[in-house]
């Protein structure tokens, strides 16, 4: 039985659901993200993308190439409303959904041959969602997850694209490295040492140069490097986030108290997730000020989230946009968008491993003692003791790995 893996993965979601909502944007560059020079895209319209806005790209940015965009504040809770609607289509065409954010899943239709077979079902799915939400995806058809997640993104917007066994290796041969999701700039500067650019190359390269840049993950992903990919496709799994906050007796004032507090939580969310051997790809960040109102703000990544530094990065980068003038009375970080670490081909190297290490490490002794045997914290004064701070904190991480091997 041929067994065919379906990536959904909708166009400039949250710009298309303004302009769905509103008309008159129809056609209109629209920047979602904020009306202020301060924070990043979330996303934009194909019609911004023409002057190189892109997602991630910071607003100022934006506004100089595109001073007539539309710029709008994330409306998270509709957008979150629309995503259920999309994958209510998904949950209705097959029993095997994996949603990975708000506006993409991997779905398996594996021996739906008497419904039509793969190819016919697909293209049924992004007609409902045209014609019923007015909403447009793009789909990839393959063998597996990899090339699946590879073929959605081949032909943006409204593509389809559909890739067979036979077809990956001529196919992935000229791509570059970097298309492989988990090869970043690190990694592919380093392959280029080795004179590896192109899919094709590390398909052949020896196991042996592959381990000095992947380490175990060689092998892994030289098998993508393949087109081969056997990880299934996992139904949406039962916890939604995972994270941890906690409500002072006094309230905070300014940033440097509460960052002290989100990197400590950050740290006690990094440990859950690991323990229940889950990452994620969205980091949200709770406030509730001294008169009880609560805000969240939430930022999502492009690659799996679990180790403490990475958490504490995103939750960071949230809380220096936030108002903290009118006092803190709770802080809270969470994780979501769960899944499992190895359902995502992420291929770690050295310094990625370094990390590991040293989560791992924490890890262990939480795990004997308790979270709160031990908590992560900043100098007080980073500019005067940075130099002294990044020595012991060296040593440290040295003993650390040390006691790991």
């Amino acid at each position: 039985m041929v067994r065919w893996i379906m990536h959904v993965d909708m166009d400039a979601f949250y710009a298309s659901v303004e302009q769905r909502d509103n008309p008159l944007l129809k056609g209109r560059p629209v920047i979602v993200g904020g009306s202020s020079a301060r924070g990043v895209v979330s996303t934009c319209s194909y019609e911004a993308r023409r002057y190189g806005v892109h997602s991630a790209m910071p607003l100022f940015e934006a506004h100089r190439l595109c001073p007539d965009g539309v710029y709008l504040p994330v409306r998270m809770h509709r957008y979150i409303e629309v995503s259920g609607q999309v994958m209510g289509i998904f949950h209705e065409t097959s029993p095997l959904v994996e949603q990975l954010s708000v506006d993409e899943a991997f779905l398996d239709l594996t021996g739906m041959e008497k419904l039509g077979g793969a190819e016919r079902i697909a293209h049924g799915v992004q007609d409902r969602i045209a014609r019923e939400l007015q909403l447009s995806c793009s789909i990839g058809l393959a063998p597996n997850k990899f090339l699946a997640k590879l073929a959605s993104d081949m032909d943006k917007p409204h593509g389809f694209v559909r890739i067979t066994a036979q077809e990956a290796p001529a196919l992935l041969a000229p791509l570059p490295v970097g298309k492989i999701f988990g090869i970043g700039r690190q990694a592919a500067r380093k392959l280029e040492q080795f004179g590896i650019t192109t899919i094709g190359q590390l398909a052949e390269t020896d196991l042996g140069v592959l381990r000095q840049v992947f380490g175990i993950n060689a092998e892994r992903a030289q098998l993508l490097a393949r087109g081969l990919d056997d990880r299934p496709v996992r139904p949406d799994e039962a916890a939604k986030s995972i994270g941890k906050e906690t409500t002072f007796e006094t309230d905070l004032y300014g940033y440097e108290a509460c960052r002290d507090m989100v990197l400590d939580l950050a740290g006690q969310t990094g440990w859950r997730l690991r323990r229940e051997k889950l990452a994620g790809r969205t980091v949200t960040l709770k406030v509730k000020y001294a008169d009880f109102r609560t805000i969240t703000r939430s930022l999502s990544s492009d690659r799996p989230v679990e180790w403490d530094e990475d958490i504490f990065r995103m939750a960071d980068t949230l809380l220096r946009k936030v108002n903290l003038k009118p006092g803190v009375r709770l802080l809270g970080v969470s994780v979501s968008e769960l899944r499992h670490p190895d359902e995502a081909p992420t291929l770690d190297f050295e310094e990625d491993r370094r990390l590991q290490r040293r989560n791992q490490a924490l890890d262990r002794l939480k795990d004997r003692f308790g979270e709160h045997i031990i908590h992560r914290g900043m100098a007080a004064d980073p500019q005067k003791k940075g130099d002294a701070r990044g020595e012991a904190t060296e040593k440290q991480e040295q003993r650390m790995e040390r006691n790991n091997e």
